[in-house]
């Protein structure tokens, strides 16, 4: 069994970008993110919406790089 972790980056240079995009969604969304970085209180909710909004970003990203290659 592998150690490695699926969170894992597969571009570790994309940290910065995926950070300000989970900022601008949760700004978009009205959630507040702890400034202290404990994420410990925040409700499953609130992140579930942010990570959603994220990933459908990044599938409409994907398929419009996508469709440009045609």
């Amino acid at each position: 069994m592998s150690n490695r972790s699926s969170n894992q980056l597969v571009v570790p240079q994309a940290t910065a970008a995926l950070d300000q995009m989970k900022y601008e969604v949760a700004q978009e969304l009205g959630i507040a993110i702890p400034q202290d970085g404990y994420y410990g209180n925040m409700t499953t909710k609130d992140a579930g919406s942010i990570g959603g909004s994220i990933t459908r970003r990044l599938v409409q990203m994907a398929q419009q790089s996508l469709s440009s290659r045609q």
